[in-house]
């Protein structure tokens, strides 16, 4: 404004004085719009210093770093029983009975638990074409389904463990309640009793823990489903008659005589010759 007091005094044209009084006007919304730009700095500094230092003071500790977490151990392969069966031997009957029945689903169930696992006896398809008494045709499929059940024990059993378990009386089976084996073992030779059936172990088709599948050579049938009134077992065929060598034909009967008889006919025929002599003599003189 004093500039352009002192260009007025110096009589300056009106259109340049009109252009300094423009000029003078945008210096002083200049000064005025750079006051103005400062203060906002100024408070936005300002501000930004506040909210650091109160973050700063509010921000908890960092975590402190944890080890790694170690990779979970690999779920062990469970045995597939169907699988098992299929190749392992000539059991097509008994695995039919468990897939028709749904009782594979449960002993597929038991053998995937590693605490306690599962025994199986398995019949040969043989033993079930011999089995004409009782026959099992008969059976409904609740029994069917028990008796299936009854060959298996819920806990694996290798071969070696079978001497103890001999001891301890009978064992409860799958099917539970009255459902029991009984078990011997004799030099090695497991042997199963159900009243009914009497078999053996015949071989180890599977045995790594916790599943066990053991060939029985007869269809193990329980007291439960047929009862106490057992059929008397045939008798066995009586053996072939052995002649003893005293008894059996010799060379002598053949007209043949053995050099011990021939010695003993001798021996005799001596020992009478004096007397036939001694006769001849008296019917002759009898005569003369």
């Amino acid at each position: 404004s004093l500039l352009f007091f002192l260009l007025c005094s110096l009589h300056l044209p009106r259109k340049t004085l009109h252009i300094v009084s423009l000029f003078a006007q945008c210096e002083r919304e200049s000064q005025e719009a750079m006051a103005k730009m400062q203060l906002s700095i100024f408070i936005a500094v300002t501000l930004l210093f506040f909210s650091s230092s109160t973050t700063a003071k509010t921000a908890s500790p960092p975590a402190p770093m944890l080890p790694p977490t170690p990779a979970p151990a690999p779920a062990p392969d469970h045995v597939n029983l169907t699988e098992l069966l299929s190749v392992a031997g000539p059991f097509h009957t008994f695995l039919d009975y468990l897939l028709s029945s749904g009782v594979i689903e449960t002993f597929q169930n038991q053998a995937n638990n590693t605490e306690e696992g599962i025994t199986i006896f398995v019949p040969k398809d043989d033993a079930f074409k011999a089995q004409k008494n009782p026959p099992l045709s008969n059976l409904t499929k609740d029994q069917l389904k028990q008796l299936l059940l009854f060959h298996a024990l819920p806990h694996y059993y290798s071969l070696s463990e079978f001497k103890n378990l001999s001891q301890s009386g009978p064992v409860s089976t799958f099917a539970g309640g009255p459902y029991s084996l009984k078990f011997t073992d004799v030099s090695g030779t497991v042997r199963i009793d159900s009243l009914w059936t009497r078999t053996k172990v015949s071989s180890s088709v599977f045995s790594t823990d916790p599943v066990a599948v053991y060939q029985v050579n007869r269809v193990l049938l329980p007291e439960a489903i047929f009862g106490t009134d057992v059929p008397p077992m045939p008798a066995p065929a009586p053996a072939p008659v052995v002649s003893s060598p005293s008894d059996s034909p010799s060379a002598d009967s053949e007209g043949v005589a053995s050099p011990k008889s021939s010695h003993k006919n001798s021996a005799q025929s001596l020992a009478f010759a004096p007397i036939a002599v001694a006769v001849s003599g008296l019917v002759a003189a009898l005569f003369l």
